[in-house]
């Protein structure tokens, strides 16, 4: 079955936020980073600002992202899979639907120092640009 997206609604926040702990937190303890009540606010605007949305497969919620727009490319940001899922292809699986919905955009994204998460984007075509205290910034040009 596709991947399919939808609004992520104030009845997923909690576990949305659950999930983002459950994904980050052991990246963000290793640089003195996790701090509980910033990922809800991070969470909270992003829910807030109507970008959230939740992914799903065969009718059940399996993971999050986020999109802005940013000028001529999306900014993704809050991706987030179910570790149960993570590491079967459904990130670039995820990824591909993105660009199916946004046809000749480019892409933008800030990685997390880190996280491992760098080699993944790096294959879905996405270029080092930039780097913040803790985040790398990278960039994927419209296809």
């Amino acid at each position: 079955m596709p991947i399919r997206f939808r609004p992520a609604a104030e009845a997923d926040f909690e576990h949305l936020l659950d999930l983002s702990i459950r994904t980050m937190r052991a990246h963000l303890e290793r640089i003195g980073r996790f701090d509980p009540e910033r990922r809800r606010a991070r969470m909270r605007q992003h829910l807030d600002a109507g970008s959230l949305m939740v992914i799903e497969r065969d009718g059940a919620a399996i993971g999050c992202l986020g999109l802005y727009p940013r000028g001529a490319a999306m900014e993704l940001h809050s991706v987030f899979l179910e570790p149960r899922v993570q590491g079967r292809g459904l990130g670039a699986e995820v990824f591909a639907a993105l660009r199916a919905r946004h046809p000749g955009r480019g892409w933008w994204i800030e990685v997390l120092k880190a996280s491992p998460a760098r080699r993944f984007w790096e294959r879905q075509g996405f270029v080092l640009t930039g780097e913040a205290p803790f985040d790398w910034i990278m960039e994927r040009p419209a296809d």
